[in-house]
């Protein structure tokens, strides 16, 4: 049975002197721990401040507040493959739910896409506003799911600006209501990686899906121009809501990457004979925070 999993926001264990030390718990996690009915001699999985790995052992309450001692230093997950999810600004709330079985599925990243055919219409002050609560969920769901580290959510951004992220990426594919029945996910993936000479475990994929109503054709052009290895991709015949494509389509990609319980990718890139023709792989940066930090990128004010 997995442990229960906490992140710290500005706790560093490794700093603590103390051999029982307060485990300091944001609010909402403080909560979480309450309805856990966490108690003295249990153990908890800790990923602190500095992304460092620890299982804790309780020894006593001060309040809600668990004091813990060190009970063993967990060695850093091996890092995978990583999908990113730049899903089309849908209404209500279904946006938390993307975000949240998206996160569960094994998303690591995302961009929410203000699209031509967006209902939903934020301004500064409401896209802030919801991104916050967006990470909020994706922290929540990261720890309820164990997963070893929280998805990074960036704030509303619009194709032409997501289209500027994606140069580094394995594979983008962009999910079409009107893609051929012939574009199939697995045949993307596995070109590309076998293009790139990318192993599975290194890939970086960014799977787009529109609102309501869709991608125009000029975004989805100028989505397939922003990477070489940008493909249009089909989720079947059924016409899929955006709530149930956004989860759907990450968790397809995922799987064809060896995740969820398909430890076996169809096909690994081997090295090709090809000697007229040299074959490069793109730069794979090394999280899509980094991607976010290239330039053009949002961080950037373009």
């Amino acid at each position: 049975m997995s442990l229960p999993r906490f992140f710290l926001e500005q706790q560093v264990i490794a700093e603590e002197e103390a051999p029982v030390f307060p485990l300091r718990l944001a609010p909402d996690d403080a909560r979480h721990a309450k309805v856990l009915r966490l108690a003295v001699g249990e153990h908890v999985a800790v990923v602190d401040a500095d992304r460092d790995y620890f299982e804790c052992e309780i020894v006593s309450f001060d309040d809600v507040v668990p004091l813990v001692r060190i009970a063993r230093h967990l060695d850093a997950p091996e890092e995978g493959p990583m999908v990113m999810l730049c899903q089309g600004l849908a209404k209500g709330d279904k946006m938390d739910d993307v975000v949240r079985h998206a996160t569960e599925v094994g998303v690591s990243a995302f961009v929410p896409l203000v699209c031509e055919r967006s209902v939903v219409k934020l301004d500064a002050k409401k896209a802030a506003a919801r991104t916050d609560r967006w990470r909020s969920i994706a922290k929540s769901a990261a720890m309820q799911a164990g997963r070893e580290m929280i998805p990074e959510v960036s704030e509303p951004a619009t194709v032409a600006e997501c289209a500027q992220m994606l140069g580094g990426a394995t594979a983008v594919l962009v999910c079409w209501e009107e893609a051929p029945k012939s574009c199939r996910m697995a045949d993307a993936i596995h070109g590309a990686l076998l293009d790139t000479r990318t192993p599975a475990s290194d890939a970086r994929i960014a799977v787009i899906v529109g609102p309501e109503g869709g991608l125009s054709q000029r975004e989805v052009d100028r989505l397939l121009a922003s990477n070489d290895h940008a493909a249009l991709v089909t989720l079947g015949p059924s016409i899929l809501r955006t709530e149930t494509a956004g989860v759907v389509a990450p968790a397809l990609a995922l799987y064809e990457l060896g995740g969820l319980g398909n430890s076996a990718p169809k096909e690994e890139p081997v090295a090709l004979d090809v000697p007229d023709r040299v074959i490069e792989a793109p730069p794979i940066a090394a999280s899509f925070a980094a991607m976010f930090d290239a330039p053009g990128s949002l961080d950037d004010g373009e």
